[in-house]
């Protein structure tokens, strides 16, 4: 029989004796590393995508002001909850006024806030339950894995309405497809035809 030392959830080791037990360790190990992994890719698409968002936005400024006015919104929401897990103030409204410029900054800080949660994470951290209160005042308690997910989905969601409005105005928008940030290249582009009443 193996002999094996694995911290509890309390911090205390436990010795494993027997193969069955070694096993659901190293199953738990790969799943953790796996969610790791996951999590990356997630937030590297977002970093890729926020960039991208702006760089469409610095070419069609003619796309008005709601369409800078939501990529903002996808910014401030990242930069509050980021503050929630670091246990630090907030400094950003969850619907700043940002210029492009400002748009930018908070961007490139996003970045680095996300990189730092990522290359700081231990084994269970991700079940950390992070206690907040929403905009509304409204006291919550969420999972630091739930709180990286909820930042990724809710940018693409956003995104997706900036790039509705971008090409309204008949500009490009910033392909931003999780597909198209892992093969390096657009999806393909169809332009659907006018609705007809």
């Amino acid at each position: 029989m193996a002999c094996i030392r694995s911290a509890s959830s309390s911090g205390c080791s436990r010795t494993y004796t027997s193969a069955a037990h070694a096993s659901v360790i190293v199953r738990a190990s790969d799943e953790t590393a796996g969610m790791f992994d996951y999590l990356r890719k997630l937030v590297d698409h977002l970093k890729w995508a926020d960039a991208a968002v702006l760089e469409a936005l610095r070419a069609s400024p003619e796309s008005g002001a709601r369409a800078l006015q939501i990529y903002a919104h996808i910014l401030g929401a990242e930069a509050v909850w980021l503050a929630r897990i670091a246990e630090r103030p907030v400094d950003v409204a969850v619907w700043p006024s940002l210029s492009l410029d400002d748009a930018a900054a908070l961007a490139g800080r996003n970045a680095t806030d996300l990189d730092r949660v990522l290359a700081n994470l231990a084994s269970g951290d991700l079940h950390r339950e992070i206690a907040y209160r929403n905009s509304a005042g409204q006291a919550f308690s969420s999972t630091l894995e739930d709180i990286v997910l909820h930042v990724a989905l809710h940018g693409a969601y956003h995104r997706g309405q900036v790039a509705m409005l971008v090409r309204d105005n008949k500009c490009e928008p910033a392909p931003t497809d999780y597909i198209a940030f892992i093969r390096g290249a657009p999806a393909a582009r169809t332009v659907p035809s006018p609705l007809v009443p």
